[in-house]
């Protein structure tokens, strides 16, 4: 496996042939009643193919080519083919506005898109586009040529893709990322036992680090994968019987769905699954606790990363040590870590700032942006606030611009929420800050309460009160059913705040 990966120098062409081209690489879940299977052969045909098929077309080395689609078989042959080729992959959140599309398509200087049916009225008419859907000129089958490729040698430094960030604070940024930077993220994740063979479901969309880097490594250790289209939670858990998934990953919101879900998991067979991990977005003992529980014959990590500088960071300690299960880990061999505190000095508890062989260059057309979070040195300042222990275990603790002041107290929510959801009848939590007269910023709270759990507002309160300090408390607390996921899979705080400022006037009106 090592040596493979070593001579491995196009993102692309993660496929080992030394092993079975006959071994299940897919399992496409688009059409649920009749899933498609893709042997390793046929994947890597598809990318040949896809690659000569773009070239033959006109495209030129480094030339952009997008990506908007929902998860299916065709999306990773597209993804990978481009590559290949030395052209620039561009897998694009299908769920921004059209006018956002349109921006990430000129941002980028896209010059072709993969798209599927139900997308095809979000691309500009001017483009040039391959549906995966359609079985006219204009249909993937009709791009393929079929035959041998011998993938594009790229140069260091060389552009494999562009991930776009979410854009919930503005338009989103484009992040460039090398064929060798993403290779060393590929070999970091992959360690013992030998993982060919094991079931790993996606469910997270593909235009996203955590499902994206997740379907290379399965690629690349000959595993296969378990590709739903999108996230459907009682699919998700009907899956996971039906094809015996060994690996689960999700992020936690995905799971906090999951586990509401005690009768559909009684009679669901859940005897195959030996881990479970998540990751981009913060997490709870509560949850933790449940998922254990849920998945009694599973080891269940928290696993932290960046789009920036890499999709996982941090991981067991070298020597074997205990891990907590909140706990991110030790940094991995040729990561380097620092805390900065407001000082801007080293601290046990502050902003990561990290530098690996993975971290972006720049942002894509945006000097003046890359200038706030790239030193000159490489080191990327990530906005997140971590903390360290005693053992140099890391800790997430909340992101820097998620933070507010209360009567001029530090608030962090996912410290806020960490608390309520240790309430035995909260199921999640999620805090926002609202505008206060006095105390500039207060929480408040949107709260999920467990099944045939009934809860107060003033209970939620008082529980706070009892067992944090009391700036922490939220000053209003709104029961939800659920909490609304953002594109990515996490939830939405951008709409939980606009609905608590709605909440707030109408309250204020009153």
């Amino acid at each position: 496996m090592s040596s493979f990966l070593d001579a491995v120098v196009n993102l692309g062409d993660l496929l080992d042939r030394s092993r079975p081209a006959d071994a299940v690489a897919v399992i496409d879940c688009l059409d649920w009643e009749h899933p498609r299977p893709y042997t390793y052969g046929e994947l890597d045909r598809l990318a040949d193919a896809c690659a000569r098929g773009l070239l033959r077309r006109g495209r030129q080395r480094g030339d952009a080519v997008a990506i908007l689609s929902g998860n299916r078989a065709e999306f990773l042959a597209a993804y990978l083919g481009t590559m290949r080729a030395g052209l620039v992959s561009v897998p694009v959140n299908h769920k921004f506005s059209r006018e956002t599309i349109e921006f990430v398509m000129r941002d980028a200087a896209v010059k072709l898109a993969f798209i599927d049916g139900e997308r095809r009225a979000q691309v500009p008419s001017h483009l040039p586009v391959v549906d995966f859907d359609a079985t006219d000129s204009a249909g993937f089958a009709a791009l393929l040529d079929p035959g041998a490729f011998t993938s594009v040698r790229p140069t260091h430094g060389e552009t494999a893709m562009v991930l776009y960030t979410s854009g919930s604070t503005g338009r989103p940024k484009g992040v460039p990322l090398s064929h060798d930077g993403q290779l060393w993220t590929v070999r970091s994740r992959i360690g013992s036992p030998d993982l060919a063979g094991q079931g790993f479901i996606v469910a997270a969309p593909l235009f996203h680090m955590n499902a994206l880097g997740t379907s290379k490594m399965v690629i690349a250790v000959h595993a296969t994968l378990i590709l739903l289209p999108q996230f459907d939670v009682r699919r998700y858990i009907e899956a996971i019987g039906r094809f015996h998934a060994t690996f689960l990953t999700s992020v936690p919101t995905m799971l906090a769905l999951i586990v509401r879900e005690r009768e559909l998991l009684s009679r669901t067979d859940l005897s195959s699954v030996r881990a479970v991990r998540m990751g981009s977005a913060p997490t709870t003992q509560a949850l933790f606790d449940a998922v254990k529980r849920a998945f009694p014959g599973a080891a269940v990590s928290y696993i932290y990363g960046t789009t920036e500088a890499g999709p996982v960071m941090f991981g067991p300690h070298p020597d074997g040590r205990p891990q907590a299960d909140l706990a991110l880990g030790w940094p991995r061999p040729q990561v380097e870590v620092r805390l900065v505190g407001p000082d801007g000095h080293d601290a046990d508890e502050g902003m990561l700032w990290i530098r690996t062989p993975a971290t972006m260059t720049s942002y894509l057309n945006l000097p003046e942006k890359t200038r706030e979070v790239l030193t000159s040195d490489g080191w990327y300042q990530s906005g997140d606030i971590l903390r360290r222990e005693a053992d140099g275990a890391y800790y997430f603790v909340g992101r820097a611009d998620d933070m507010f002041v209360c009567g001029g107290e530090n608030i962090y929510p996912g410290e806020v929420e960490a608390l309520l959801e240790r309430h035995p009848d909260i199921q999640q939590a999620c805090v926002v800050p609202i505008p206060d007269e006095i105390k500039y910023e207060k929480p408040f709270a949107f709260v999920v309460t467990r099944d045939g759990r009934r809860l107060s507002e003033e209970a939620v309160k008082q529980y706070a009160l009892a067992n944090a300090p009391a700036f922490q408390h939220p000053r209003h607390v709104v029961f939800m059913p659920e909490l609304p996921l953002a594109s990515t899979g996490k939830v939405d705080r951008v709409a939980l705040r606009r609905l608590a400022l709605e909440r707030r006037q109408m309250e204020t009106k009153a």
